[in-house]
Parts: structure tokens; C-alpha cells; sequence
């Protein structure tokens, strides 16, 4: 009687640890399906040369049940899918003949210039209201900033919250009816002069500018904050 007892401990105990380990192995081999999916991603995108590239697979089906793949799974982005926010890919086993969609969620961040404590309108831009963090490019909306002292003196035109990037549109370099510093520049010549801005503008953006000596309006390109230059 003690004998049998001994013998269906020993067998219950075998069955449990056999149930157990065939209970892990989909668990496991799931794990190495997201990790070959977003290997695959992560070979097709270059990293931004001062950011970070993310790559995150989501959660597959537990249920799915998976043999152990005798070679290195394969892997492929069907269709003309875009690189961009997100991406599927195709993870297949061909001797063991199946194949599974993976889901794979892509973050390009890059440095950016951002509010460190809310900015509102008619401010003008101190060093200690900015602070550069990495910033997933989906959130960044036209012309972005990465030295915070390039918009330092800047006006922010409309509210940016804590921790947003400060785009072109936010701020004005030049402001509308502003003093500037005009540098006309032409055939090895540069001329400063005082001018008065006619409109707003950021950096890179032509601007109407009337030269205060001259009363002559011209077209500046605005190089810094109050400064701008015009070609002749």
C-alpha cells in the first residue's frame, strides 16, 4: 500500500513538472517571436545621430500554441507599409510551417528644445524657461529647436505647456513693430543699419523691414533674435 502511494507521488510529481514545462515553452518561444520582430525593425531605420531609437513589440495571443522553430525564424514586412509610427511584421517558421503578425510600435527621439514650466503669451524667453529633452518626432510640429539659446529673447505668440517642444509658430524672433539690426550684404560689402519690423517671424523666415534712415522697406531674413539680413 505504502509502495503504490510512493509510486502515484512519483508520478503525480513527473506529470505536474511535465505540464509545467509544456506550459513555458509557447511562453518562450513567444518572447522570441517580439524579439526577432523588432530585431527586424530595428535593422531597417538608421538611429537619429544625437537620439534614440525605440522599438517595442506588442503582446501576443498567450494561447497560441508554437513549436520550438530548429532554425532562425524569419522575418519580413509584408505589404508597403511606412515606417513610421508603427509596423507589422511577419515572423514564420518555415519547416514547422506557421507564421505569426507582430505589431511593432517604432519611436524616433530626437533632442528638442522644450518648456521647462508653462510659457504664456507676450513672455519673453529666458535661458531657465528651456531645457533640451529627447522627444518622440511624431510630437514635434514644424520647425523645432535643439540649442536653447538660439530663442532666447524670443516672444512666445500663443501658450506652451510644461515639457512641450517650442516650435516656429510658437514664438516670434522678430516681432511686429520691433527694433532690428539690418546687415545688407553684397558684393563684399556689409551695411548695418536700424530698421523696424513690419510683421512677425522666426528663424529662417522672410520678413517685411522698413530701414529707419532711409524709410526704404526691404525683405529681411531674420538670423537671430532682433537681427535680420538682406541681400543685395
Amino acid at each position: 500500500m505504502c509502495y503504490q502511494r510512493l509510486v502515484w507521488l512519483f508520478i503525480g510529481t513527473f506529470l505536474c513538472s511535465f505540464s509545467s514545462i509544456i506550459a513555458a515553452a509557447p511562453s518562450s518561444q513567444l518572447d522570441a517571436v517580439k524579439e526577432a520582430a523588432q530585431a527586424h525593425v530595428e535593422g531597417l531605420i538608421t538611429p537619429p545621430e544625437y537620439g534614440k531609437l525605440e522599438v517595442q513589440a506588442g503582446n501576443l495571443d498567450s494561447r497560441l500554441q508554437l513549436s520550438h522553430c530548429p532554425s532562425p525564424l524569419a522575418t519580413d514586412v509584408p505589404g508597403r507599409q511606412s515606417l513610421n509610427k508603427s509596423v507589422t511584421v511577419m515572423v514564420s517558421c518555415k519547416e514547422d510551417g506557421w507564421q505569426v503578425y507582430v505589431p511593432v510600435q517604432i519611436k524616433l527621439l530626437t533632442p528638442v528644445v522644450v518648456a521647462r514650466r508653462p510659457l504664456d503669451r507676450g513672455m519673453t524667453i529666458a535661458a531657465d524657461d528651456l531645457i533640451v529633452q529627447l522627444v518622440d518626432a511624431r510630437f514635434q510640429r514644424g520647425q523645432t529647436y535643439t540649442d536653447g539659446s538660439t530663442i532666447v529673447g524670443s516672444r512666445i505668440k500663443r501658450v506652451v505647456g510644461i515639457g512641450e517642444p517650442i516650435s516656429g509658430n510658437d514664438i516670434c524672433m522678430v516681432c511686429r513693430n520691433d527694433e532690428v539690426i539690418i546687415t545688407a550684404s553684397g558684393s563684399g560689402l556689409n551695411i548695418i543699419a536700424k530698421g523696424t519690423a513690419l510683421s512677425d517671424g522666426a528663424l529662417g523666415e522672410q520678413i517685411k523691414v522698413r530701414n529707419r534712415k532711409s524709410n526704404r522697406i526691404v525683405d529681411g531674413t531674420i538670423t537671430a533674435v532682433g537681427h535680420v539680413i538682406v541681400k543685395f
